[in-house]
């Protein structure tokens, strides 16, 4: 089956362009367009898509919020998967970005990324995984840590408490902007050891991707800005 693709651009040119891109895939289908945010809800009401690459700075709704209230729709009891959210910006390291990491995007790409790297981005997010790499990710964290709330000098949220002290271990990693097969040699484990470790992690903390995970990891203190761990 195709991957059902929108486009949210204010801009019709850019638009077309990467309709042009994706129409040339076989498993691809660029299935609707919007031109804000707000469109973008609406069209979605009666639409299913699976992957929706959103601008960020947009007219009437930007791509922030509009990808934070579709993801939090899915979280709604009984509510379908909601399509998954690729977030594409200016400017590397950008606060928009940032913003829609922590509203649930499962990633970002730079607007002038080669069509190769955007359609294996596309592919990577509509099978589940996140498409920041982890330096990059760090680095956007690193830089808007003072956007994240203080955290208290006091026990350990409740949230890392669901974790054994092996996952705690593994998502410090992950914070710390570790691939997988670097975290396994790191603990001498199994890249399919930490894979199912970083898996167990995500199921537990009720997160989507481990862009999540290390935006969680910061809120809680897990890490600090630079990378340093403090639990």
């Amino acid at each position: 089956m195709s991957i059902r693709v929108m486009l949210v651009d204010d801009q019709v040119l850019l638009r077309t362009g990467f309709r042009m891109v994706l129409a040339a895939q076989p498993d691809m289908e660029v299935v609707a367009e919007a031109g804000d945010g707000r469109e973008a809800l609406e069209v979605l009401r009666s639409t299913k898509v699976d992957v929706i690459l959103m601008d960020v700075r947009m007219p009437h709704m930007d791509g922030v919020e509009a990808t934070r209230q579709i993801c939090a729709g899915g979280q709604q009891e009984g509510a379908p998967q909601p399509p998954k959210v690729l977030i594409l910006t200016t400017f590397d390291l950008d606060e928009y970005a940032f913003s829609a990491l922590k509203a649930g995007a499962s990633g970002f790409m730079l607007k002038d990324v080669p069509p190769g790297e955007l359609l294996a981005a596309i592919r990577a997010v509509e099978s589940g995984d996140a498409v920041v790499a982890p330096s990059t990710t760090r680095r956007l964290l690193d830089r808007f840590t003072p956007m994240l709330p203080a955290v208290s000098a006091g026990p350990a949220r409740p949230e890392l408490e669901r974790l054994t002290e092996r996952e705690r271990e593994v998502l410090l990693l992950v914070a710390q902007g570790l691939s997988n097969g670097e975290i396994a040699a790191r603990l001498v484990l199994s890249e399919a050891t930490v894979k199912t470790h970083v898996g167990r992690i995500l199921t537990k903390l009720s997160l989507r991707d481990r862009v999540q995970a290390v935006v969680l990891a910061y809120e809680t203190g897990l890490v600090r800005a630079g990378g340093n761990g403090v639990a």
